[in-house]
């Protein structure tokens, strides 16, 4: 199942997209990634989240210096050229943004495993 079409990455990259069965790969993979983290998510977040994860993932496939660069270096006698990427190269994954809007930012929390005891207890008395 995938929470984004091929019409929603290009209305939100705004390019054209020429290889479709990549795409909707991706979005797959995304909607596996999605599922992972939180199944119960609205629709709407799934949808964007989706997005975000597929055109980033796309960005860093494009010639020229890729999205999330943080550094550069270009030389011009002997041709040379570098560049750092601040997150990843190529593969799909959450932000903390995307986790956020998942319903699944960073949390605190615990777990009683004997609060349900002592409810059922009060309930009784």
């Amino acid at each position: 199942m995938i929470y984004a079409s091929i019409e929603d990455i290009w209305k939100r990259k705004g390019t054209d997209i020429s290889d479709t069965d990549y795409v909707t790969a991706l979005l797959e993979d995304a909607a596996i990634i999605i599922d992972a983290y939180n199944r119960n998510a609205t629709d709407e977040a799934k949808k964007l989240v989706s997005c975000n994860m597929v055109i980033r993932t796309l960005g860093s496939r494009e010639e020229g210096v890729p999205i999330g660069t943080t550094q550069t270096t270009t030389t011009a006698m002997v041709y040379s050229q570098t560049w750092t990427n601040a997150n990843g190269s190529g593969e799909l994954y959450l932000t903390k943004l995307d986790k956020k809007i998942l319903g699944v930012g960073n949390r605190i929390g615990y777990f009683n495993p004997y609060s349900d005891l002592m409810q059922e207890e009060e309930a009784n008395d």
